[in-house]
């Protein structure tokens, strides 16, 4: 099992926003993946590319969802870090193994059609990290 690398940082928004999104489109000139709304977690997400990862700006479908929560407890900023592995189920056994609090003991499907699963910010020193693999092509 290994570690593939950052595949994306997560930033919660509180609107697609015309000025912030003009931020990232016009002020820093990135190209974006189409929106993606992902029903289960409330979210819609746009990704940007930025050389080998991404950022996603995450914003909340719903007003009590986990983003909408996330908003109105620490406002608009970094929400997680995504690290891209290549075995997600082994992953999560380990980490189970070894006393990790997870969200998610199982990967579910997310934005672009990877399996992932959140581990809790009280494991990892307090950062919300989520684990991604990519779907087999």
């Amino acid at each position: 099992m290994k570690v593939l690398g950052v595949d994306h940082i997560g930033v919660a928004i509180p609107s697609r926003l015309e000025n912030l999104l003009s931020f990232w489109f016009t002020g820093l000139g990135l190209d974006s993946s189409d929106p993606e709304v992902i029903p289960d977690q409330q979210v819609e997400t746009i990704f940007l590319r930025v050389g080998g990862i991404a950022i996603e700006l995450i914003s909340s479908t719903s007003s009590d969802g986990p983003i909408a929560k996330f908003l109105e407890k620490r406002g608009p900023g970094i929400h997680h870090i995504c690290l891209q592995v290549d075995d997600i189920w082994g992953f999560l056994q380990r980490l189970k193994g070894v006393g990790c609090r997870l969200i998610d003991e199982t990967p579910r499907r997310g934005a672009r059609d990877k399996l992932v699963a959140f581990i809790h910010p009280s494991s990892t020193g307090g950062v919300l990290i989520e684990l991604c693999q990519s779907p087999p092509q």
